[in-house]
């Protein structure tokens, strides 16, 4: 694909949503939650983004609740993945979605953790394509808002057929499917095929989103070629980096690509999430800002040490004390 600023339009079954950036965040575990989504749009305000991955039965237990009340503070288009393997509970799901304000709703189909696929839920789906299609009916007659589906090759080499799958999820009513390069057997070892998506990509009508070993500009470009997709998902590219987004924008858009930002601003950076996390979490942010901590304060000279006293940090004033240091060093 060349560089272009078309947007990318879906329709849902009563409302059309338009695509401004055709570089999607994925939703990632215990990392895409608002505070990552807000630092994601100071580069890429147009993207759409979503929310750590929603489980449907927890949604009927009343909780995760959370996760869709947040929707409202959202700054820009936030899809909701959903993920479970019975088709009422799901569009029961996803109505709640909708009225939260979701922007669409995601359909995971390639989650590889063992606990959710052994019950049906993400990859699983790839072992019973009729269940995966008929949960995507199920959803898509439920709301008016578009249904996409982020899915894999399939389950393992053997038995994968990608181009077969991902027709009958069009046929059920997905507007949008992004494709990781990987079976559920791989996880994310080995190389991503990008070969393969473009197979995928060659069988649909609805737009194609490559996923998979895109950490820089460069790949995102590269992959494109390969593929002809309609846009990239940024994953594990993104964990420290949230100007990812932007700058594979950038470089689509036939513009310069942005700065990734100097270790003194890194570091500025981690210490505002840290602060953050702190504020909506008590001191358990703490906790939670340590991943981010590891993955953001990176490639300057005492990172290592740095990082090392981040993660045994006693306190959320020990942590903050250690990173105003590492600033005035870096001054």
């Amino acid at each position: 694909m060349a560089p272009t600023q078309t947007a990318l339009t879906l329709h849902g079954k009563g409302v059309k949503r338009l695509l401004q950036c055709r570089v999607l965040q994925s939703p990632l575990a215990g990392v895409s939650d608002r505070i990552f989504r807000d630092l994601v749009r100071r580069w890429a305000p147009d993207a759409l983004l979503f929310t750590e991955m929603v489980n449907a039965t927890s949604l009927e237990l009343g909780h995760g609740l959370c996760k869709l009340e947040e929707i409202a503070q959202e700054k820009g288009p936030i899809g909701v993945q959903l993920f479970d393997h019975r088709p009422k509970a799901m569009a029961d799901a996803a109505r709640k979605a909708e009225d939260a304000g979701a922007f669409l709703i995601d359909i995971n189909m390639g989650c590889p953790v063992r606990k959710i696929a052994r019950k049906g839920g993400g990859s699983g789906l790839l072992r019973d394509p009729n269940l995966a299609a008929e949960i995507v009916a199920a959803v898509a007659g439920a709301v008016q808002i578009p249904i996409t589906v982020k899915t894999r090759l399939g389950w393992c080499e053997k038995s994968s057929q990608p181009v077969k799958f991902a027709q009958m999820i069009e046929s059920a009513g997905a507007k949008l499917l992004t494709l990781h390069g990987r079976t559920r057997e791989q996880a994310f070892s080995g190389k991503a095929s990008w070969e393969d998506i473009a197979k995928v990509k060659k069988s649909l009508t609805i737009p194609l989103i490559a996923n998979g070993d895109i950490n820089d500009a460069d790949d995102a470009l590269k992959c494109l070629a390969i593929t002809s997709a309609d846009g990239v998902m940024v994953g594990r590219g993104s964990l420290g980096a949230p100007w990812l987004v932007g700058q594979i924008d950038s470089a689509l858009k036939g513009g310069p690509i942005l700065k990734t930002p100097e270790p003194k601003e890194r570091v500025s950076l981690a210490r505002e999430q840290l602060k953050s996390l702190l504020n909506a979490k008590g001191e358990q942010g703490l906790l939670i800002a340590r991943k981010h901590l590891n993955w953001t304060c990176k490639g300057f000279q005492g990172a290592s040490q740095l990082r090392y006293d981040l993660m045994r940090a006693k306190t959320p004033q020990d942590a903050i004390a250690l990173l105003d240091h590492q600033l005035m060093k870096l001054e």
